[in-house]
């Protein structure tokens, strides 16, 4: 299945996930801070990382930051769990690079959800996969299998440039470019990206839109807002 690292400094709360997920039949290591959990994965990266946010020392969201800007573990899904259910605390999270936001208390059966999801997420497609392997639109190119996006406004002008995105920006990127012109609300952009009923703040969604576009630069501008309707990316000229 896979091999998860949990960073939970409460030992009762890190043997219930840790329980949790070895009955599905993940390799499981735990750490209780966030000094050891950097060293954990830069020693033996894992599949996904199971993240508190109130750790001794290094705390989560600077574990989360660290990763995420870092080129050989940024593709590593992040689950934040934690007692912290402020949407300041949830934006604070996403705006960091967090893949998923799961509060405590959990139900163990939702977050191992979670977790699978937040795995398929960044699961390359299968050899009978229908998905393209390749989206290419105003100078974006989308690559679905290697989960890279590039970016060349002009294609007189310089090489590519590679641009480093979280696997919920790259869900949200791939999904407006497989529509382009059309505009959607944030709870239809969450519901395509990780199901109906996804339990995320419509606030969480202008997050991810800005760091697109931000981390996208010039092409940034292709994702337009549509006044009471929400998000597109440009259409077809």
């Amino acid at each position: 299945m896979g091999y998860v690292l949990i960073v939970e400094d409460e030992p009762d709360i890190l043997e219930l996930v840790r329980y949790n997920l070895e009955k599905e039949g993940f390799i499981v290591r735990g750490v209780s801070s966030g000094e050891a959990a950097l060293n954990q994965v830069r020693k033996d990266p894992p599949d996904l990382v199971v993240l508190d946010l109130m750790l001794p020392g290094v705390n989560g969201w600077e574990v989360c930051r660290e990763l995420k800007q870092d080129t050989l573990y940024r593709s590593i899904p992040v689950v934040m769990l934690t007692a912290r259910t402020e949407d300041s605390d949830v934006v604070a999270g996403l705006e960091v690079g967090a893949d998923d936001y799961v509060t405590k208390p959990f139900n163990p059966k939702v977050l191992m959800a979670r977790l699978r999801a937040a795995l398929r997420r960044t699961e390359p497609p299968g050899e009978h996969s229908h998905k393209e392997e390749r989206i290419l639109i105003h100078g974006i190119t989308i690559d679905i299998t290697r989960h890279q996006v590039t970016c060349r406004p002009d294609p007189d002008q310089g090489e590519p440039e590679t641009i480093p995105l979280s696997a919920t920006e790259f869900s949200i990127l791939e999904f407006l470019s497989r529509n382009p012109g059309w505009v959607f609300s944030r709870s239809r952009i969450i519901d395509a990206i990780r199901g109906e009923d996804y339990p995320v703040t419509e606030r969480s969604v202008d997050v991810q839109i800005l760091g697109l576009r931000r981390k996208l630069g010039i092409c940034g501008q292709l994702i337009e807002t549509v006044r009471g309707v929400e998000y597109r990316l440009k259409g077809a000229d």
